[in-house]
């Protein structure tokens, strides 16, 4: 069995080619979004929908937080996506001051036809690279995947970390 060297890598070159490969993936996605006949929404809806959908229920102040912003940025996307039909805002049980928010069946919809096309970009960049290098590639984005959701959610088993767990998740 022949000897293949290890090819060591700095961490700036490594950063370098993420950056590079996630830009990439922006213009992939963006292509698939553009597509969708479903309409088109903005990446900071497309957020905001999938952390709505992996907390179904939670209300605007963690949703805020889950993206990095401020409550009244968030509640205007909000009112956004429900005049779009994409979410569903619902009187919370346990407050009355609080809403939940949901996911409609538009949004559901929306998110199921971005996945699709995503995929199928994605699929079409990956068909163009031999079996090694899938491989290689899913060991590494499975320890990218990991080490990303621990540096967002350095307080394991709070909720405030299951919220980033799943916007980790989600990207």
């Amino acid at each position: 069995m022949p000897h293949r060297a290890f090819r060591q890598t700095s961490r700036e070159q490594v950063s370098a080619d993420a950056l590079a490969a996630s830009e990439l993936l922006e213009v992939l996605w963006g292509r698939g979004q553009e597509a969708a006949a479903s309409g088109t929404v903005s990446p900071s809806q497309l957020r905001a929908l999938l952390v709505i959908e992996r907390q179904e229920g939670t209300n605007l102040r963690a949703l805020a937080e889950a993206l990095g912003s401020r409550a009244p940025s968030v509640s205007r996307l909000c009112d956004r996506m429900e005049a779009m039909g994409l979410v569903q805002r619902e009187p919370s049980p346990v407050s009355r001051r609080e809403v939940e928010l949901r996911l409609s069946l538009r949004g559901r919809t929306l998110l199921e036809e971005y996945r699709a096309l995503r995929a199928g970009e994605l699929n079409a960049v990956l068909d163009r690279m031999g079996p090694a290098a899938v491989a290689a590639l899913a060991e590494g984005l499975r320890a990218f995947h990991a080490a990303a959701s621990e540096r967002l959610s350095p307080q394991k088993g709070t909720a405030r970390s299951r919220v980033r767990d799943d916007v980790a998740d989600s990207a």
